[in-house]
């Protein structure tokens, strides 16, 4: 496992971190047994960081994740969790909501602070002005006050990510779906002015919210239908190869230096197995070149999120 530096935090993090989505049940139910062997996979892998949220699951993702780094293993990891969505269609991104929601991820995970805390999916909020003032302004309050190390925020739109560095002060961001295999938007939008600002850039959802591989994304997923058959496309190439897109996928996303930690949810200790997997090699050029030249006509297309508009 290779270790790098997360912008100006000093933090050292892992090249792939656990995201915390599917512990939430997001993708199906899991067992506490589930997740305690794939926390403690991640752990004998060198995994150090672990994203969350209070959305994911309304909780659960946090409340099993406290119960299982209640056993001793709180600090040796690294943790970010998320404040300001409460649901798919609930958002809260005033000081007192920013609040609230924190102190009951910080009960759910059974500890007295977090190292990162973002504002989460902050392209739903309804001012986004109020977000880098007041919402901003509450995130260097839980700062101030060492409820967590470090503040930033999260989202699709690289627009918006741009803006929130450029005017909040933010220590960490989230991004989504804008580096792998179909997109590679984050090099060039979003890491030279977070580079600028010492922020440090993490790389969520290496594999397009399920686009990138083999089985293809879920019924909700607001790609286009060309988006989607051509990812199907290239996946399927890869299939009449012998190979699996989203090893392919993964090992792209590794293998970009600027780039810290690579975020993939994960809740069963077949697919981490997976994932670790792929980090043994770099990907086959020429594989890569042929996925690449398929999914060309859609290189860097994006779907609308939130109310954001470029």
């Amino acid at each position: 496992m290779d270790y790098r530096i997360l912008g100006k935090t000093g933090l050292t993090v892992s090249q792939l971190s656990l995201g915390g989505a599917a512990f939430g049940q997001q993708y199906g139910p899991i067992s506490l047994q589930d997740a305690q062997e794939t926390v403690h996979a991640a752990l004998d892998a060198g995994i150090n960081f672990i994203d969350t949220s209070a959305y994911y699951g309304l909780g659960r993702s946090e409340e099993i994740l406290g119960e299982i780094l209640a056993q001793g293993l709180r600090d040796r990891f690294i943790l970010c969790t998320k404040a300001g969505r409460l649901d798919r269609d609930r958002f809260d991104f005033s000081p007192a909501g920013m609040r609230a929601c924190f102190e009951g991820s910080l009960q759910r995970l059974r500890t007295d602070h977090v190292e990162i805390l973002l504002a989460h999916d902050i392209e739903f909020a309804d001012d986004y002005e109020r977000v880098f003032d007041e919402t901003a302004a509450v995130l260097h309050d839980l700062k101030r006050e060492g409820k967590c190390r470090f503040i930033g925020m999260s989202g699709y739109p690289l627009g918006l990510l741009r803006q929130a560095i450029e005017h909040c002060h933010l220590d960490v961001v989230i991004s989504y779906c804008h580096f792998n295999l179909q997109n590679d938007r984050l090099l060039t939008e979003l890491l030279p002015v977070a580079e600028s600002h010492g922020v440090g850039v993490l790389n969520a959802s290496p594999l397009a919210m399920g686009l990138l591989t083999p089985q293809g994304p879920p019924p909700w997923h607001p790609a286009s239908e060309t988006i989607k058959q051509l990812c199907k496309a290239a996946a399927d190439y890869c299939h009449s190869l012998g190979q699996n897109i989203a090893t392919l996928g993964m090992q792209f996303c590794y293998a970009e230096p600027r780039i810290p930690s690579t975020i993939t949810g994960t809740a069963k200790r077949t697919e981490l197995e997976t994932n670790l997997e792929a980090l043994k090699s770099p990907p086959d050029s020429t594989l890569l070149v042929a996925v690449q030249q398929i999914l060309a006509p859609i290189h860097n297309q994006t779907w609308p999120s939130g109310r954001y508009r470029e």
